[in-house]
């Protein structure tokens, strides 16, 4: 997700043309529910899922805009602290992947929905070491579990998935289990919001709030949580 610098020109045009022009962001589905979930948790008030999709950008501003959600942050999983670094990262041989933590609250949305919403409209889970134009190990769609319980749901819905070929291929994610998160770099945090008319984020990432305001309506948010809400973003 390396651009060069855009004049303002070539901004307003990107952004015109995304209603004209085709996307590198893959054709979207609401995939499925999962069919087996977390039971919500009366006396839990949050809970943590973590996502790597591809460039951070997108699956951030998707999981900012989603109800039950109070926080999402960009950042590193899979690596060590030491290149938890965008320039390390982008070497693709840190281990690390572009991730998000996802802070939500289980009373209000579950574990298994994020997992939906996150192959239906995050990213593309066919497309191995790679996401639309950006490629290496650090575009991996890959889940984070935070525990066994989180493991377990997203590997029956995986398998889920690929028995129904909901996709039509099998599904490339993986899972990780107990791999620390980094945050990435400040101006990483809400740059979908912060930077709409960026070529990128018209091309790749724009599509995927207008899918998730089609697909889950009932769980979509207008105004994102972000993480530099105090400063106004």
């Amino acid at each position: 997700m390396r651009f060069p610098a855009l004049t303002a020109g070539m901004l307003a045009a990107a952004a015109l043309a995304w209603h004209a022009a085709p996307s590198f962001a893959e054709p979207t589905r609401r995939v499925p529910a999962p069919a087996v979930d977390l039971p919500a948790s009366p006396t839990t008030k949050y809970d943590i899922a973590v996502f790597a999709g591809g460039c951070f950008w997108g699956v951030q501003g998707v999981f900012q805009r989603v109800k039950g959600v109070n926080n999402a942050v960009s950042g590193y999983a899979g690596g060590e602290a030491k290149t938890a670094r965008y320039d390390d990262v982008g070497s693709g041989r840190t281990g690390h992947a572009e991730s998000v933590r996802i802070t939500y609250d289980p009373r209000q949305i579950s574990y298994g929905k994020l997992l939906q919403i996150y192959f239906s409209v995050a990213h593309d889970p066919t497309q191995l070491n790679r996401q639309g134009p950006d490629t290496g190990p650090q575009y991996r769609s890959t889940v984070f579990a935070e525990n066994a319980e989180q493991a377990h749901i997203a590997k029956a819905y995986i398998v889920q998935l690929n028995q129904a070929r909901t996709f039509g291929k099998p599904l490339a994610t993986t899972i990780e289990m107990a791999k620390p998160f980094y945050a990435a770099e400040p101006y990483h945090q809400d740059f979908l919001t912060r930077h709409p008319r960026h070529g990128y984020i018209v091309f790749n990432d724009l599509p995927k709030i207008e899918e998730l305001k089609k697909l889950f309506p009932e769980s979509y948010r207008s105004t994102p949580v972000l993480v530099n809400a105090a400063k106004g973003g």
